[in-house]
């Protein structure tokens, strides 16, 4: 009988091991570490690289959540953007960030970058602004059109980032072959500036919150932004629905005279679904009662409202916790 009991235990111990290797496995479907009680809520919370908006407009979110709700303890970090964020909540390494809306549609459904790497459970916190490409070029190379850029020595960012497929979108939109039209400098806003600036770069993408500290850098030397024209947006549009019109006013950077017409994509906060729905309930809500204040200090945040934060967000579920805040304040029913 003991030889029977000690094989079935050994039986036993081998199937948990078997279950836990694989409960270790699985990517996007990863479960996010339970605090013990008592203990507060890691948020994890990666923005982009330091010298854009995004990073500025994540420190100031988590700081406030930090002075403001109990128990989270939050902390942003410089990170390769959107789509790094997308694939670290989606992995569990972090679990609130921010990317264009058209990235975490993507994410969501397994599609693009994300093709075979669907996370189902990514869920929106809030849809915030509206984030716009802002296309740089000097005012020597002759560039007037994105058809102009043919032949020419021009900034992508990082292969494979938001930015990246933001320019190849736009590119191809207007009739170049990405990236083989132009010599191609994969580098990232910091030292596009730079080259814009000694006049080693003909052009470069930047995707960030006006204004940006890169693009006010490089119109203080002898660059100009490049508006995006109708025809390129009609066809953007008509495959790409999450594409808006926006305007960068006159006077948002040295230099800029004239309003610039360009593309936009709305920036959304999301999480990972197995955060609990009383976390991301008081995080929404502190995020909101506290969004003037937020607006003071990161002009992309301010002006925001609750009620634009359920709209134009590529039909990215809410967690139920930010539902719970939106239906106690009357944004949804």
């Amino acid at each position: 009988m003991n030889k029977l009991w000690k094989r079935a235990l050994c039986a036993l111990m081998m199937a948990s091991l078997a279950v836990g290797a694989l409960t270790g496995c699985g990517g996007g479907d990863k479960k996010a570490a339970a605090p013990a009680p008592g203990q507060k809520v890691k948020i994890n919370f990666p923005t982009a690289s330091a010298s854009g908006a995004l990073y500025a407009v994540g420190a100031a979110i988590t700081n406030n959540w930090n002075k403001t709700v109990p128990t989270v303890q939050a902390s942003s970090q410089a990170s390769a953007g959107g789509i790094a964020n997308l694939n670290m909540v989606a992995d569990g390494e972090a679990q609130v960030s921010i990317a264009i809306s058209s990235n975490a549609s993507q994410a969501l459904n397994g599609t693009d970058s994300f093709k075979g790497h669907a996370y189902k459970d990514l869920k929106a916190i809030a849809g915030l602004y509206l984030n716009p490409n802002q296309v740089v070029v000097t005012n020597k190379s002759g560039i007037r059109s994105l058809a102009d850029v043919k032949g020419k020595h021009f900034a992508v960012a990082s292969a494979g980032s938001s930015v990246y497929n933001e320019a190849k979108a736009h590119f191809t939109a207007a009739g170049l072959n990405f990236p083989g039209d132009f010599k191609a400098e994969y580098i990232a806003f910091g030292g596009a500036a730079d080259m814009l600036q000694n006049g080693t770069l003909d052009g470069a993408w930047i995707m960030s919150g006006a204004p940006a500290s890169a693009v006010s850098q490089a119109l203080t030397a002898d660059c100009r932004l490049l508006p995006i024209g109708d025809d390129v947006f009609a066809k953007l549009k008509a495959q790409y629905p999450w594409y808006v019109k926006y305007t960068i006013p006159a006077g948002t950077y040295p230099n800029q005279k004239e309003a610039v017409q360009t593309t936009a994509i709305k920036m959304l906060m999301f999480c990972r679904g197995d955060l609990s729905e009383d976390t991301v309930y008081q995080l929404t809500k502190s995020f909101w009662e506290h969004i003037d204040e937020l607006g003071k200090s990161q002009k992309n945040l301010k002006g925001l409202k609750p009620a634009d934060a359920v709209k134009d967000i590529a039909d990215v579920p809410l967690h139920p916790g930010a539902v719970k805040y939106y239906k106690e304040i009357g944004v949804l029913k």
